[in-house]
């Protein structure tokens, strides 16, 4: 038996996110079923995280374990062709320690997000970025950012079908930066709530759009009330960017 230690690129768009659904197509799904095909073996595919409906990945990180006796490069080679024409790919594959595991040995996960501040319609980038129309200050966004570092109790940005077992975690990174009519949002923890960085984002898209003051997104924070989170960003712009390990 290999434990191989993958690294994964897709485009969340066709799914129901990376978790298999009982409801709808999901990434794992598709990549356990190319292992399937590929191996006899009935697999289970684990990952780093767990992406929702229409989020992408750029580097998510996951495991496998195989007993069929394939090297690194011919198992990536054959679940890539397997999946093809799916927006999946294997981009990188290597021999991992019986004792790694994608998950629970991952110190660090970190997301960017992407939004299109103009009042065109997107054309190449419909569904993998958000478009707000409205002038937003990416500055002010920033800086507000900085109220959200540290440990909180984020119940605010927390879904209700959140199953952490607490609402309190650790922001290490935030920030906000223009790059001509785009804004790259950049969020890094050890873990996140679910829909944790779309809230956040969506809260400091009203800073930046006048609506609310960073006074306001503290007070949405020290509320500690989902009632109290003025917007949630949509899952286009969202993407799973990196997973650290010791």
């Amino acid at each position: 038996m290999t434990r191989f230690a993958l690294t994964i690129e897709y485009d969340g768009r066709p799914y129901m996110g990376w978790q298999r659904q009982a409801h709808g197509p999901s990434v794992q799904q598709a990549i356990e079923q190319a292992v399937t095909k590929i191996t006899g073996e009935d697999a289970a595919v684990f990952s780093a995280g767990r992406t929702d409906a229409g989020v992408h990945a750029i580097a998510m990180r996951g495991h496998v374990d195989i007993e069929k006796p394939l090297t690194p490069f011919r198992l990536m080679e054959a679940i890539n062709a397997q999946l093809r024409p799916a927006p999946i790919a294997i981009t990188a594959c290597d021999a991992a320690p019986d004792d790694w595991h994608s998950r629970f040995a991952c110190i660090g996960r970190s997301y960017e997000y992407r939004i299109v501040n103009r009042r065109a319609p997107l054309t190449w980038d419909k569904g993998l970025a958000w478009q707000f129309a409205k002038p937003l200050d990416a500055a002010a966004m920033h800086e507000a950012a900085r109220l959200l570092l540290g440990l909180h109790d984020f119940t605010t940005f927390r879904s209700a079908h959140c199953q952490s077992q607490s609402p309190v975690k650790t922001l290490d990174r935030l920030t906000v930066s223009r790059h001509g009519d785009e804004l790259i949002i950049e969020a890094a923890a050890r873990s996140f709530l679910h829909h944790q960085v779309r809230s956040m984002v969506g809260c400091l898209a009203l800073v930046g759009y006048g609506k609310w003051s960073a006074r306001d997104l503290r007070a949405a924070l020290e509320a500690a009330d989902r009632n109290a989170l003025g917007l949630n960003a949509p899952p286009d712009g969202l993407y799973f960017v990196a997973a650290t390990y010791p």
